[in-house]
Formats: structure tokens, C-alpha cells, sequence
């Protein structure tokens, strides 16, 4: 998660300003929300400098590792016997796909992936709420260390639990059709 410029307000004649730092410590968040009850998992992941050094992987391989456990973590807490199907609207990012995600959904049978056409963010409930986290934790904010930065998404992740109205709201406006029994609009 970066943390984002956006328009201000400032004083006429001086210019607001807002520091940067480089990208290497910046956390990764992998998320989950139910189209039906608004309810969200999150998963951090640390992108410490250096790490292709010592795991010999690039930041995609990285990424596909996280997303796999990633999709296991919501196969344990959407477990098949209450949760017959699930299935996870996902973008084209390059760690969608891979060798570690195809075992990871071969061994959650019954999890599914609906692939989004390319760009096409409006779709993607999940990227609405990217943008309000993002508004909340990062705009405009320089943060003294990584753990500072993961702290503040941490508590707004935290917040938007309190909030789960609100955020029911931002899904359905990705999807103004009813929903079928899959959680997705009907075509």
C-alpha cells in the first residue's frame, strides 16, 4: 500500500507539501469482501528490501506465494461444508495467476475464480473500497517508518469493521443488478 497524493486545500500563493520515501518497505494487503454481507478479510504482507536477495524470488513470485495462502486463509474461513461455492471477483494482476494458485485452488475445491475484464475497476467491489482505505490511511501522509505506514491501514482496517453499512453501500454500487445465489449480478 502506497501512500497516495490527492488534491488539497491549501493557504493562496503556498504550495502544500508532502514528502515521499522510496517504495522498498512498503506493505502489501490481499482482501476479501462478500458481495452479500459486506464482511472483509484482510491479509498484510511485508515487502522487505531485499527480499529477492534472500528468497531468490521476484516481486511477482512473491506476490503469487501470498496470494495462494492468501486464498487459503479465506477457504478456512469460508469452509466448504457451510460454503458450497465461493467465488472471488479478481483482476488481472499477474500474481492471479500461477503455478502456486492452481494448487491452492485444487486443493479448496470450493473456491472459484471470476476473472474481471481488463480495466475494468468499477466492477470490483474491492477496489472501492481500496480507494475509501486509502483516503483514510495513506493520502497525503508521510510516514517516519514502514511499521507507522502498517499501523495506520491496520487501524483503518480495523475502523471500517465499525462501518460495515457503509461498506455494504460501496458493493452495491459495483453491482446495481440483484445478485444470484453466486454472489454475482445476474447477465
Amino acid at each position: 500500500m502506497v501512500p497516495t497524493l490527492t488534491a488539497a486545500l491549501g493557504v493562496k500563493g503556498h504550495r502544500p507539501a508532502v514528502g515521499t520515501r522510496d517504495n522498498e518497505h512498503l506493505p502489501h494487503v490481499l482482501a476479501v469482501m462478500s458481495v452479500v454481507t459486506a464482511a472483509r478479510h484482510a491479509n498484510t504482507l511485508d515487502s522487505p528490501k531485499g527480499a529477492k536477495a534472500r528468497t531468490g524470488l521476484g516481486k511477482a513470485r512473491r506476490m503469487q506465494a501470498a496470494f495462494a495462502a492468501h486464498l487459503r486463509h479465506v477457504a478456512r474461513v469460508h469452509p466448504a461444508a457451510r460454503h458450497p461455492r465461493v467465488v472471488l471477483a479478481i483482476d488481472n494482476a499477474p500474481w492471479h495467476r500461477g503455478e502456486v494458485v492452481d494448487e491452492a485452488l485444487a486443493e479448496n475445491l470450493h473456491l472459484g475464480l471470476y476473472r474481471l475484464p481488463g480495466y475494468s475497476p468499477c466492477l470490483n467491489p474491492v477496489e472501492q473500497f481500496w480507494r475509501k482505505l486509502r483516503r483514510r490511511a495513506t493520502h497525503n501522509r508521510l510516514f517516519d517508518s514502514p511499521a507507522d505506514l502498517k499501523r495506520s491501514v491496520r487501524n483503518s482496517l480495523c475502523y471500517v469493521r465499525t462501518v460495515r453499512e457503509r461498506v455494504a453501500t460501496l458493493v452495491r454500487g459495483c453491482y446495481p443488478a440483484p445478485l444470484n445465489a453466486t454472489g454475482l449480478p445476474n447477465s
